[in-house]
């Protein structure tokens, strides 16, 4: 399950991670953000591991949930 709400705005995140988190919030393959942002694949795929880690879930469809979020804190 997700950190709380409160939890994950709390959370700090590196500028290459806030793009990656983009990425995967927009549907995009790790490939496609890779290409986009100019690294290789495997480093889109270590930034993942960190946001997992980060922001408390196990997996990418997670990840994107915890995205929404972030995006309706920010706004």
């Amino acid at each position: 399950m997700p950190a709380a709400a409160g939890a994950i705005a709390d959370v700090r995140l590196t500028p290459t991670q806030i793009k990656v988190l983009r990425g995967v919030h927009s549907g995009q393959l790790n490939k496609q953000i890779a290409y986009e942002l100019g690294i290789a694949e495997a480093t889109v795929k270590a930034h993942m591991t960190a946001l997992m880690r980060k922001l408390n879930v196990r997996n990418r469809t997670q990840v994107a949930i915890a995205a929404q979020s972030l995006a309706l804190h920010a706004s």
